[in-house]
């Protein structure tokens, strides 16, 4: 077990989402940065998709109730295992009673605990991501105690850190392609939109992320149709709205662009007030 000594600002258990509901207007959920939930489970030898402990900008305090192994991607803040500083990318060992720990954020947004075998919380449609009205939980709380595999650990494994590139945080350039209503757009707006830099709001988290800038809209709203994670919809008031992984399964405002996969876990590393910049995909 791991017992949650004090939650973090925005901690939940992820893995890589919820298909196939989406029809009966189910988010997909699941870890909003891909990228780093699947490189910590590959380090410890899982598969994809456990389940991890996703954590937003404040890690939280874990006390472990078993040996086991973890590893840490993602957000970077100084974790420790009883005051003795790890690093984020490297296979660790973890032994009963042992207290993990977070500093401040230095880079990042969001960070990722896989533990040996996935955390075996509430399996809800084929999948452990929280998700306020489909699992019993949102978020985690302090007093929590979560259920991990007792499989055996080894105690052999390379020291080898497999560093995320720093650009994974850093690089503005986000990567889209036309969506089905990107015709709609006259040539002011797209040259808006590739031409400019735009600005993280507060007001983003994990059902989408909103830009201050607006950009001059004039278009009908459409007859509500199906969306996805990394759908860019245009407002009635020319706000971009960027879904994330909690995102509405459909909507009725032009979709413009469409984020490619790495752009939606890139963006998901973005805090608010970063600039972000759109780069087309030409197919």
């Amino acid at each position: 077990m791991v017992e949650i000594l004090r939650a973090g600002l925005y901690d939940s258990i992820q893995d890589l989402g919820r298909y196939g509901y989406q029809h009966f207007g189910v988010p997909i959920s699941g870890a909003m940065d891909h990228y780093s939930a699947k490189l910590a489970n590959a380090i410890l030898g899982n598969t994809d998709h456990a389940a991890v402990l996703e954590f937003t900008l404040l890690g939280p305090k874990l006390k472990f109730h078993i040996d086991t192994a973890i590893c840490i991607t993602g957000m970077v803040s100084k974790p420790q295992i009883n005051g003795e500083s790890i690093e984020n990318g490297r296979y660790a060992l973890v032994k009963k009673d042992d207290v993990l720990s977070f500093g401040k954020k230095k880079l990042g947004c969001r960070g990722y605990l896989a533990v040996m075998g996935g955390f075996q919380t509430e399996q809800v449609m084929g999948s452990r991501s929280f998700y306020g009205s489909i699992t019993n939980q949102q978020r985690l709380r302090t007093g929590d105690v979560l259920q991990v595999s007792n499989m055996p650990v080894k105690r052999n494994r390379s020291n080898t850190i497999l560093k995320t590139p720093r650009s994974h945080f850093e690089s503005d350039k986000l990567h889209v392609f036309k969506s089905v209503d990107f015709e709609l757009l006259n040539h002011y707006q797209r040259n808006v939109l590739f031409n400019n830099k735009f600005t993280i709001s507060k007001d983003s988290n994990r059902m989408a992320y909103q830009l201050e800038e607006t950009l001059e809209n004039n278009l009908n709203s459409i007859i509500t149709a199906p969306v996805l994670p990394g759908t860019i919809q245009l407002t009635p008031s020319g706000q971009l709205m960027l879904l994330m992984r909690d995102g509405q399964t459909t909507g009725g405002y032009p979709r413009i662009l469409q984020l490619s996969e790495m752009a939606i876990n890139r963006l998901s590393q973005k805090n608010p007030d970063e600039k972000i910049q759109f780069k087309i995909v030409i197919l």
